[in-house]
């Protein structure tokens, strides 16, 4: 069960912080038809929970869910797994600037 709850947390982390950019508040979240989703970016587990690069997919949907990053760094359930160094790692490496909220 602990090994389940850190891989969800994981998924939640990647998507989020991950990636970003200067996106922010809920008119720009309609602007871009994105679906704010946290769980699409669980294509980006492997690339949090271990030293794998992260895959195409994982930057794809990365920089798909752009948009909503600040409104999960905004969310006090998903501020906590924003702010971690792998996050930022993954990011950097899928071309995606950690957002300035």
């Amino acid at each position: 069960m602990k090994r389940f709850s850190y891989v969800a947390l994981s998924a939640v982390l990647s998507l989020m912080v991950v990636a970003a950019a200067a996106f922010s508040g809920e008119t720009r979240w309609a602007e871009a038809a994105v679906t704010c989703n946290p769980i699409e970016l669980s294509p980006c587990l492997a690339a949090v929970t271990s030293s794998t690069p992260p895959s195409e997919t994982c930057c794809s949907r990365l920089r798909e869910q752009t948009p909503c990053f600040c409104g999960y760094l905004n969310d006090p359930s998903l501020r906590q797994f924003a702010d971690n160094p792998i996050i930022r790692t993954v990011g950097n490496a899928c071309g995606v600037a950690y957002p300035q909220c």
